[in-house]
């Protein structure tokens, strides 16, 4: 593979990203769901991002360790369905406490609702390359600009390097 055929693959999959389709709150289930249709929706949501899919083991986790609220008779609620999705797209770059902490902070002064439909026009901004590059209002909105550019800045130089490792094979370090 050329170079210019990389560069090509790269703008097609920038393209791709572009098309994604995030949920806003109104958009997510209005029912309550079990854990099996919570992975589903979960990973069909997140999924054309390329992300790592969620597991059952890991909702269990955030929920024994506090990072979502556990689920009422075996049933998860919109709250949690954001929650996880947003956990799924922050994973990769940020920790677990600091997912929950920069949660906790934003939700501290905006609803929830609304906190999470503001990063997910974030995020799709920043999908789409529409993301203004000017400074937030507040903190929260600057907090959230930043989660999202290095959440693409992370998943950019992921893909950059899979695509360049495929030109080139980089030779191993030696050691003297």
């Amino acid at each position: 593979m050329s170079m210019a055929d990389s560069f090509n693959d790269y703008h097609k999959w920038e393209q791709h990203l572009a098309e994604v389709k995030l949920p806003k709150w109104d958009e997510l289930p209005k029912f309550d769901l079990y854990m099996d249709q919570v992975v589903a929706y979960v990973n069909d949501t997140l999924g054309p991002l390329d992300v790592d899919s969620v597991t059952p083991a890991m909702i269990n986790n955030y929920v024994k360790h506090n990072i979502i609220l556990a689920p009422v008779k075996k049933k998860y609620q919109v709250m949690q369905v954001a929650d996880i999705l947003l956990i799924g797209l922050l994973k990769p770059t940020y920790s677990m406490d600091t997912i929950r902490q920069g949660m906790d902070q934003v939700t501290a002064s905006l609803f929830p609702k609304r906190a999470y439909d503001t990063f997910i026009d974030l995020m799709l901004a920043g999908l789409q390359g529409t993301l203004s590059t000017d400074a937030a209002t507040n903190l929260n909105d600057q907090m959230m600009k930043i989660a999202v550019n290095a959440v693409l800045d992370k998943m950019k130089s992921e893909k950059l390097l899979a695509l360049t490792k495929e030109i080139v094979k980089p030779k191993p370090v030696e050691q003297k």
